[in-house]
């Protein structure tokens, strides 16, 4: 569940950055929330057990460590809530998730100087609440009771407009707050086995703000001389000496209240991090000298940050423009396998990415821009990247063309459309064209046990899907394999398998002899895929 947060963080944090409304940037919110994740994720490693209080203990040390921002560090405190209530726990329940979410509140407020509703604070207190309230009834599932937590979230996320004349203004939502909510949604993905969620940008656009208002808005953004504190400040004070208590890490925070804004100093005895905007962050660093030693300085103009914010980007030169090729493909894909195919069909850079992981806005601009070309063609090969692909064309400096491959198969069909030869406009409708009348199928096991299109599955049963629907179940692989190519053949004149990672070169040789002698009329091929969890993908057309 905590992977899936991290996820779903990762995958909409440029649609959350965009949320980031105030005239000081202090980073962007998705960004810093989705390193503090990653950060909280990687320190899971080191936990010393598998057991839920270890982990979440874990996890909670990592985001302290890599907090960045407000809203990081805010986080952060919601998480060691997480810790504390979780401490010694060897499971997941409603009522022991529910008291985290209560601790993780508290302690988040209490980090804050001045606490202001309408923010991420908002936010987990009406979740903690609502938690609170769901756990006490019965007959309900885990799941169901997450589902309801998450909803209560984003309702009153959707009311922070309300709280906060600044968010109405401008006519979204908090981002801390939609941060919050997207790491619990990543987090009931994981837990039900669905699809990450993706944030549809012109969901979270001002759509109500008139053109007049928003140039309003913008031009109060760039008074630098209401920006009072020009500098964000953060380190760590480690190592504090013996003979520090908690009461004078107290008055270190009185003072750097006197100097700055922003205030945040969170940790104990052992660790101590530090937010503060100022003016004179010497003054808090030589403040922080007095308790113990310092570490990961890092110290930001927020007014340089904000005129890189709002300035336009130069324009490429033209002897960049003429350095570019006419022609690149991005193909994102998993399993050896899979990336020699493609790179065999000229794709210029593969980028790992499938079910369960899909790559991020960033990673997709940063494959596009190492093509070096100036029209690029992207093939995501997963409904769940599409959005993230489209984000990133908006973003790019180049020509991008996104043909809306579903899967590898559509992928590896696109590709060999393509025409070095034909203007990008024709090799876009020929790509998108390509695999209109393809069928494809996976062979796979099941996660758990469930009911679907006349099947029963347990947990571990070889099953065949094809279009979101179990078409065939077998108990082994080769069984499985057969009925599933038996319910999607139809007229097909060609059948192709790509065996993965889980399946030797002899078994898909033997797999291929059994569907040839079985459909002599069909042309049979078999390609070394190397894709995790999925034994087949199965393309006829």
């Amino acid at each position: 569940m905590l992977a899936g947060g991290v996820k779903a963080l990762e995958l909409n944090r440029p649609v959350i950055d965009e949320l980031n409304v105030f005239p000081v940037p202090d980073g962007d919110t998705g960004t810093n929330m989705s390193l503090t994740m990653t950060s909280a994720m990687r320190e899971t490693a080191s936990a010393p057990s598998d057991d839920v209080g270890a982990i979440a203990v874990a996890f909670s040390k990592g985001a302290l460590k890599g907090a960045r921002g407000n809203s990081g560090v805010i986080l952060s405190q919601i998480l060691k809530g997480f810790a504390i209530a979780m401490d010694a726990q060897v499971a997941v329940d409603k009522k022991n998730f529910a008291a985290s979410l209560k601790r993780g509140t508290e302690i988040a407020y209490g980090a804050v100087t001045k606490p202001k509703e309408g923010t991420i604070l908002t936010v987990v207190r009406v979740m903690a609440e609502t938690a609170s309230s769901l756990a006490k009834k019965r007959g309900t599932t885990f799941e169901e009771f997450l589902a309801e937590v998450i909803k209560a979230g984003e309702a009153i996320l959707q009311r922070t407009p309300e709280m906060l004349p600044v968010l109405a203004k401008a006519g979204v939502v908090d981002a801390g707050g939609r941060g919050l909510v997207t790491i619990m949604q990543g987090m009931y993905a994981a837990l039900t086995g669905g699809e990450i969620p993706v944030l549809d940008p012109a969901k979270t656009a001002p759509a109500e703000v008139s053109s007049s208002e928003k140039k309003q808005f913008v031009s109060l953004d760039n008074d630098y001389e209401n920006i009072t504190f020009k500098y964000c400040t953060e380190f760590f004070i480690t190592h504090l000496s013996g003979t520090v208590t908690e009461s004078d890490i107290d008055k270190y925070r009185d003072y750097l209240m006197t100097i700055g804004d922003c205030v945040l100093v969170i940790g104990d005895l052992d660790l101590v991090k530090t937010h503060v905007h100022t003016n004179d962050p010497d003054r808090a660093l030589k403040a922080a000298l007095k308790l113990g030693e310092l570490d990961s300085i890092k110290i930001e103009n927020m007014m340089e940050q904000h005129r890189k914010l709002v300035g336009e980007r130069a324009p490429e030169s033209e002897k960049e423009k003429k350095d570019l090729k006419p022609y690149g493909m991005v193909a994102i894909c998993v399993g050896e396998g899979m990336k020699a195919i493609f790179a065999d069909l000229a794709a210029d850079v593969t980028l790992e990415g499938g079910q369960t992981m899909n790559p991020s806005v960033y990673d997709i601009l940063n494959a596009i821009n190492a093509t070096k070309a100036q029209d690029v063609f992207v093939l995501p090969n997963n409904s769940n990247i599409i959005l993230a692909a489209d984000q990133a064309k908006e973003l790019a400096d180049v020509n991008v063309h996104v043909i809306p491959t579903t899967c590898m198969p559509e992928g590896i069909s696109a590709a060999i459309a393509f025409s070095p030869d034909a203007t990008p406009e024709q090799n876009e409708e020929a790509m998108t064209s390509s695999f209109a009348d393809l069928t494809t199928a996976e062979v796979t096991h099941a996660v758990r046990s469930t009911r679907m299109n006349g099947f029963s599955v347990k947990e571990g049963d070889v099953i065949g899907i094809a279009d979101k629907k179990i078409v065939a179940k077998g108990e082994t692989v080769p069984a499985a394999t057969l009925s599933t190519v038996a319910a999607v053949i139809k007229d097909a004149e060609m059948l192709t398998l790509y065996y993965g990672a889980d399946v030797t070169e002899d078994e898909a040789a033997e797999m291929s002899e059994k569907l040839q002698e079985k459909y002599p009329d069909l042309e049979v091929a078999a390609y070394y895929g190397g894709q995790p969890h999925y034994y087949y993908i199965i393309s006829a057309e």
